[in-house]
């Protein structure tokens, strides 16, 4: 099946090989049901996940002492990337696969979301500490509100409006207006969704570790599949040497902090490998090597993985344990928006370079340019092409890929300097919960001291 889309011919995942039709755009209930019903199931998922992604390391730091929790956090952390960049070759194995199509990368979740329910039944067990609290409802409103604006600005702009007209003033000025009133909301307000205070140099820094994980991922697997010719499978199997290395460094950092108790120095050392990793990738192009562009991948690999997590251990140790939820909350929706951020900034500029590029080629060549789909945001079929069109349309992802590396270096270098300023302070050694009930009890006076729950980490 081919689907005729803005004066392009993509294959449809859904169709079969055999059946050849055109569905014109003069459909829009179906297209209206197909991405609502996308859209809605993104947000429910959404939703639980991103619940799921800040409990887990909330729970982790209830029952664990900072001063143990480098070696738990490190394992987490390194299962927390491999997930997130396995994923291109989990879902290219599945989209190469004729019997099962697009559709399974969906369904693959199901069972594994099933499985983590039955877990959590079955071995989470913590006490429930009942009290009365206040919901901000009106500040995670204006939060949401602006962000989402901004993250609208940040995807459109460029592609439906230009950056300069009345829908970017729109949206820039409602979504810092919102913004800002939220910051007077959350000023004043008895428990504010985000404390004020824990807007310090590792949040910004998390925002830009965001940028180059997602970022960096999910254009190194496009430039897989075009400027070298590869299949989704063999795109996913690529970035295994940044995987393997983000697992062990992850692994290893956290295991030595437990050990040492110290954990800025490979929060330094994590920026500095991490902005040389992004700096080496921006030499790629279509003819690099497959062993040099491992090396770069790796030390990208290493720099995240001793960043990420450890990102949120030093956060933790530095907050009241009744702030320990909302730190943490924090911390992985700036790193997921820097992704967000990331992916949209740096693929505007992939378009935008492509097409130059192509043009350029094409004009140099003599040849005419209709035929390409650069500059509209697709991914061209390269079996369908000419060897000489496909020879530029590689060269032009190739270089395009290594300007857009080139250009979040200076957000890694950012990332470093976040991180110098942050202060180190020893690691704490007794858990959120033990640090809780501290707190409490200094709170409400002597009647309670010396009376505090201790949990087992390794039970």
């Amino acid at each position: 099946m081919v689907i005729t889309w803005r004066g392009r011919r993509r294959r449809d995942p859904g169709g079969s090989s055999g059946a050849r039709r055109t569905v014109a755009l003069s459909i829009p209930s179906r297209i209206f049901c197909d991405v609502g019903l996308l859209i809605f199931s993104r947000v429910a998922q959404g939703i639980g996940a991103g619940g799921l992604t800040a409990l887990a390391q909330v729970v982790m730091a209830a029952i664990i002492p900072p001063r143990r929790l480098g070696k738990y956090a490190g394992v987490f952390g390194a299962v927390f990337a491999v997930g997130t960049v396995a994923g291109p070759l989990i879902g290219g194995v599945l989209v190469d696969t004729s019997w099962l199509g697009w559709r399974w990368c969906f369904f693959i979740g199901v069972p594994f979301a099933l499985l983590a329910i039955a877990l959590l039944q079955r071995t989470l067990h913590l006490p429930t500490v009942r009290r009365e609290a206040k919901i901000d409802y009106l500040g995670a409103f204006l939060i949401v509100a602006g962000v989402c604006a901004l993250l609208i600005w940040v995807t459109l702009a460029g592609n439906e409006f230009d950056r300069a007209s009345w829908q970017t003033a729109a949206l820039t000025g409602g979504g810092v207006a919102l913004l800002v009133a939220a910051v007077f909301v959350e000023a004043k307000v008895a428990e504010p969704v985000i404390p004020l205070g824990i807007f310090r140099n590792r949040t910004v820094a998390s925002l830009f570790v965001g940028v180059a994980m997602f970022g960096g991922t999910v254009f190194l697997s496009q430039y897989f599949q075009v400027s070298l010719g590869k299949s989704p499978t063999i795109a996913g199997l690529m970035s295994l040497p940044m995987i393997l290395r983000l697992l062990l460094s992850s692994t290893v950092a956290g295991q030595i902090i437990s050990a040492t108790g110290r954990w800025k120095v490979y929060l330094v050392v994590g920026a500095v490998t991490m902005t040389a990793g992004l700096g080496l990738l921006s030499t790629i192009g279509a003819d690099t090597p497959f062993a040099l562009l491992s090396l770069y991948m790796a030390v990208m690999g290493v720099g995240v993985g001793m960043l990420m997590q450890n990102l949120v251990l030093a956060a933790q140790n530095d907050v009241p344990a009744a702030e320990l939820g909302a730190v943490t909350s924090v911390l992985s929706f700036f790193r997921s928006m820097g992704g967000t951020i990331g992916t949209s900034v740096l693929g505007a500029i992939l378009a935008n370079r492509v097409a130059s590029e192509m043009t350029r080629s094409l004009e140099g060549s003599g040849a005419a340019a209709g035929g390409g789909q650069a500059g509209h945001g697709g991914v061209p079929d390269m079996t369908a092409l000419p060897e000489p069109m496909r020879n530029i349309v590689e060269h032009a992802y190739g270089v395009a890929t290594a300007e857009l590396f080139l250009v979040a270096t200076p957000f890694a270098l950012l990332a470093l300097i976040a991180v110098l300023f942050i202060k180190e302070k020893p690691l704490k050694t007794t858990s959120g919960m033990e640090r809780l009930s501290e707190e409490s009890a200094d709170t409400a006076g002597p009647a309670t001291d010396g009376i505090r729950p201790r949990v087992d980490a390794d039970a």
